[in-house]
């Protein structure tokens, strides 16, 4: 029985959901927005929130300890350099969880996760894009 066991395991071994929930976050990072079901969001929502906030910080060891849990340099230097002066201001609650659909193979609820200040973000580089192609 699982009585207050607080960790989703996902079915996976250790090792298996590690890679799982760092993929997931670095994907995250990359993208600004993912969809994945509402477990999976939830799991990876508190570890994001930590990774922006180390990213707030903006020192050699804040960068370290996010460097060891994203392996990817290009994912980290982002996150330092586009992600968290976004929220400098903010004290959390830099993500949000919208629930969208029932996948169609095994009815898994679905959830899109993406930083709060995405519509404000993701409207003006598509407008870059735009320009550069009509030029």
């Amino acid at each position: 029985m699982r009585h207050k066991v607080a960790a989703r395991h996902f079915n996976r071994t250790a090792n298996q959901r590690k890679a799982l929930l760092r993929g997931l976050v670095s994907s995250l990072f990359e993208h600004q927005r993912i969809e994945t079901t509402l477990a999976k969001a939830k799991a990876i929502k508190g570890i994001a929130e930590k990774l922006v906030t180390y990213g707030k910080k903006n020192d050699l060891h804040s960068k370290r300890m996010v460097l060891s849990y994203i392996p990817n340099r290009a994912v980290v230097a982002k996150l330092f350099s586009e992600v968290a002066p976004r929220f400098s201001d903010r004290n959390g609650g830099y993500l949000r969880i919208v629930q969208t659909r029932q996948r169609v193979n095994d009815r898994a609820p679905m959830a899109i996760i993406e930083f709060v200040d995405y519509e404000a973000v993701k409207p003006a580089k598509t407008k870059e894009k735009e320009s550069k192609k009509e030029k």
